[in-house]
């Protein structure tokens, strides 16, 4: 009841990375909430006087925390960059809100984990990142938790949608030409698509629920089967997609993968609140709306 209790008052939101294609699905979804969506030259959430400012300015009741460096290889190079965003962002993100009342929602990453659990991974499993980005959110987790205990990390994985660079947008532009689709298919994890996500963020802020949770649509899949089930979406030939390993990529990738990236969104489902349906429902109305773009 509290959390139906809330949804019906209009809260004050402050989102960062707005511009970014999470971001984008969050601030169609406001409703009547009020938003305030600092640009990256307004609220730099690597400095922090901007952040404070921006944030304590407008005296938010919420704060949805989008914003993050998640060039995944270009972490690699830059590694000083990545936990400048990535880590201190989320430590001054954390403070504002903080300083400003506000509850505080988070966005984490499936890559903190190693991958190299049989089954899916629970909020509980100890994090294990392979890569300068996955330490750098992993690093930014810690820092909410010190900073701010009562916060939501949501840690999500596989986004896609209708804005921004994306997987299922990168299958219809290559399907679009002759030949061979080549995807690895010992990589493993659940599709979630922005407008969910968004929806679910949204909710888990107005609630006001603290802790982790994992939050991805259902229905594990590796990135193989994921092209063909995209190409045949969109009326295309699926056979043209071939399996290749994770070794075969070329060229190969600076920043290693997790094989398995499948999240159990057990936080969620052990406390009642419901779960992001199949994967499928949300790609087959992104592939149309891309489509008729």
């Amino acid at each position: 009841m509290v959390g139906a209790a809330q949804g019906r008052i209009a809260l004050r939101i402050l989102l960062t990375g707005a511009g970014g294609q999470l971001g984008t699905d969050l601030l169609g979804q406001a409703g009547h909430h009020e938003v305030i969506a600092p640009t990256r030259p307004m609220m730099d959430v690597g400095d922090r006087d901007m952040v404070l400012a921006a944030i304590t300015s407008s005296g938010p009741d919420l704060v949805i925390h989008a914003a993050a460096w998640t060039a995944v290889d270009a972490c690699e190079a830059d590694p000083d960059r990545a936990y400048r965003v990535n880590a201190l962002g989320c430590r001054h993100v954390a403070e504002g809100a903080r300083l400003a009342g506000a509850h505080l929602v988070a966005v984490s990453t499936d890559y903190v984990f190693d991958g190299t659990k049989e089954g899916p991974y629970l909020e509980w499993d100890a994090p294990n990142p392979l890569s300068v980005y996955g330490r750098s959110k992993l690093a930014g987790e810690h820092e909410i938790h010190t900073v701010l205990p009562g916060a939501a990390i949501v840690r999500t994985a596989w986004v896609c949608g209708r804005h921004g660079s994306n997987m299922v947008k990168t299958v219809l532009r290559l399907s679009a030409g002759d030949g061979p689709l080549r995807f690895v298919d010992d990589q493993r994890g659940c599709p979630t698509f922005t407008e969910d996500l968004a929806a679910k963020l949204l909710e888990l802020g107005v609630s006001r629920r603290p802790g982790t949770f994992h939050v991805t649509n259902q229905g594990p899949t590796t990135w193989f089967r994921f092209a063909r089930d995209v190409l045949d979406a969109a009326g295309r030939d699926p056979e043209r997609v071939v399996p290749i390993s994770t070794a075969d990529l070329d060229p190969p990738r600076p920043a290693p993968r997790p094989a398995n990236s499948v999240l159990d969104n057990a936080a969620l489902r052990l406390s009642g609140v419901p779960l992001l349906p199949d994967y499928h429902d949300p790609l087959e109305r992104t592939v149309k709306a891309l489509l008729d773009q």
